[in-house]
Order: C-alpha cells, then structure tokens, then sequence
C-alpha cells in the first residue's frame, strides 16, 4: 500500500531563490512568484503542496511590518497541523526566522525557512536544491522552527548567514544542525 499523501503549505515572499533577470534594466528582480515553475521540476507524488504567494520582494527591503504579514500567515495555517515552509530572502532569513522564533507558541509542526543564493533558472543554482531539501526535511523533522540550506536543517534560535562560506551555520553555543 503506497504512503498517504503529505500536506505542506509554501508560502512565498520572494528573495533571491524567486528573483528573474529583467533585459530592460539589466538588473534581477522579484516579479511573481517561481514556486510552480520548481514543482514542474520535480516527481511529488506522495505530496500535496498548498502555496501562499504573500510578498514578492527583495528580503533587503522587509520591514517589520512584512515579518508580521509572515507570522499573521504561519498563524493562520498552523490550525491545518501540517509543515509551513517559507521561501525567502538570504540576506534577512534570519532576522525574519528570530522574529518568528520570538512570536509562535510551542510548534506542533516543522516550519522551514529556505532561500537561495543563486536564482532558480540560473546555471549552478541552488534554489530547486534547497527548496527540495527543505520539503523532504518537512516529513522527516520534528516540530518546530529551522532554516534549511545547503543540505543542513538548522534548529532556531541562533542561526546566521556566514557570508564568506555562503550558507547558513549555527552559532558554536549550540551546534545542535544536522545534515538531511
């Protein structure tokens, strides 16, 4: 008998992983959302994705007022009990996942935070790689808030950008990240 089907919500708010080059100004932009484009990329069929297209910006200019449209969103789907997933921006992921961290109660499911630093349709991307880490670590994580990137899944709080490697690590405190 094949597994029951797994429900995870993605919300997208643009970022990097979501960005587009734009010919007209030669500049990379966040225009709409990419996520149905990677899961035309990928075989799910033991998954049923529900996606929330929230934002569409550069996570550089987030403001609070947006983590609190992220945190209204996650709220309203944890009633459904099933993982959230979040595509987002890199370069404020974790002032957006410690903002998280510090407003939900006690998780009764995962909530996973993943980005890129190369856009998805980019040669060498790591986009459909992190987005796909993320949603297998979905069903294999148990309850509460991580950043997943680059093969690690990363328990909050105390997870940074390490900008000279170009991921995500856990502070030396609490090396508590393993690898999916």
């Amino acid at each position: 008998m094949p597994p029951s089907k797994q429900k995870v919500f993605v919300i997208t708010t643009g970022g990097t992983i979501e960005k587009i080059y734009d010919e007209e100004s030669g500049t990379l932009t966040n225009r709409g959302s990419l996520l149905q484009q990677m899961l035309g990329r990928l075989r799910l069929p033991y998954t049923t994705i529900q996606s929330y297209d929230l934002l569409c910006k550069d996570s550089l200019e987030m403001t609070d007022k947006d983590r609190q449209m992220i945190l209204f969103a996650v709220e309203n789907l944890l009633e459904h009990s099933a993982p959230i997933l979040i595509l987002h921006g890199t370069d404020t992921m974790e002032l957006t996942a410690d903002y998280l961290h510090k407003n939900l109660p006690e998780l009764k499911v995962p909530i996973i935070l993943t980005g890129a630093m190369k856009p998805f349709g980019f040669e060498n991307s790591d986009a459909l790689q992190n987005f796909t880490e993320a949603l297998l670590a979905c069903s294999l994580i148990s309850p509460g808030l991580y950043i997943s990137m680059h093969g690690c899944v990363h328990p909050l709080p105390g997870v940074f950008k390490n900008r000279e490697k170009g991921t995500f690590e856990k502070r030396e405190q609490n090396p508590s990240s393993f690898s999916v």
